[in-house]
C-alpha cells in the first residue's frame, strides 16, 4: 500500500494558493499534506491556512514552524484541527512510513541553533523503529546543497541527520529562489518545496 503526499512550504498567508492546493489534494486523493514552515507572513493572519485541507476526514496535515511564526502558533493550529500534527521534534508512523521533523531556521521569530536542530531531529527519530521507509521534513535547507546558491548557508545538523538516518525523502523550504530544486544526499532524495508544491508517493 502506497501513501500519497503533497508538500509545500513558504505559503506566507497566501490563501489563494491554499485554496488551489486544497482542491489539488482533493482531486489527486492526497493522503497526507505537509506544510513545512512559514505558513504566515509574520503571523499577521492564520485564517484559512489549514482548514481547507481537512474537509476530507481521512487526510492528515503535518505542520512545522518556519522563521515567520512561533512554535506556539503551530501548536495552536495543530490543536484546532483534527488529524493535524506539529512535527517539530516529533515523529509519526503511517502504514510502513516513519515521518520525523524539525521546524524553524537560524533567524526569525525563534532562531534555532545547530544544537537545537540536532537535538530535535535526534529526539524525533528515536521513536522510528522497524519502519520500511522514512521521510525527514524541515523548514531549513541542509548545508552543502544547491539551495545555498542564494547565499544563505544551510544547516549542518540537518545534513548530518540525512546522512546518518538515511531517509528516503527529505523535504525542505526556506529559500524561495530554490523552489523546485531536487538533488540527492546518499540515497536520500532532497526536495525544496518553497512555494512550489510537490506530489509524491511512497
Amino acid at each position: 500500500m502506497t501513501t500519497k503526499f503533497l508538500a509545500i512550504s513558504d505559503i506566507h498567508g497566501d490563501t489563494s494558493l491554499i485554496k488551489r492546493l486544497a482542491e489539488k489534494a482533493e482531486n489527486e486523493k492526497i493522503d497526507i499534506v505537509i506544510l513545512a514552515g512559514d505558513l504566515t507572513w509574520m503571523e499577521r493572519s492564520i485564517e484559512n491556512l489549514v482548514g481547507p485541507f481537512i474537509k476530507n476526514k481521512n487526510r492528515k496535515v503535518l505542520l512545522l514552524h518556519g522563521n515567520h511564526e512561533s512554535i506556539a502558533t503551530i501548536n495552536f493550529l495543530s490543536e484546532m484541527y483534527p488529524d493535524t500534527k506539529n512535527m517539530h521534534a516529533y515523529s509519526i508512523k503511517h502504514n510502513n512510513i516513519g515521518i520525523f521533523g524539525v521546524g524553524g531556521a537560524d533567524l526569525g521569530k525563534e532562531p534555532m541553533s545547530e544544537k537545537n536542530f540536532a537535538d530535535a531531529l535526534e529526539k524525533a527519530h528515536a521513536y522510528l523503529k522497524n519502519v520500511e521507509k522514512k521521510i525527514l521534513i524541515s523548514h531549513m535547507h541542509p548545508s552543502n546543497t544547491n539551495s545555498e546558491f542564494s547565499g544563505f548557508p544551510g544547516s549542518t545538523s540537518i545534513r548530518d541527520a540525512i546522512e546518518r538516518f538515511q531517509p528516503d525523502i527529505a523535504i525542505c523550504g526556506h529559500i524561495h529562489e530554490a523552489s523546485g530544486i531536487e538533488e540527492t544526499i546518499g540515497k536520500t532524495r532532497v526536495i525544496n518545496v518553497s512555494r512550489k508544491e510537490v506530489v509524491f508517493e511512497i
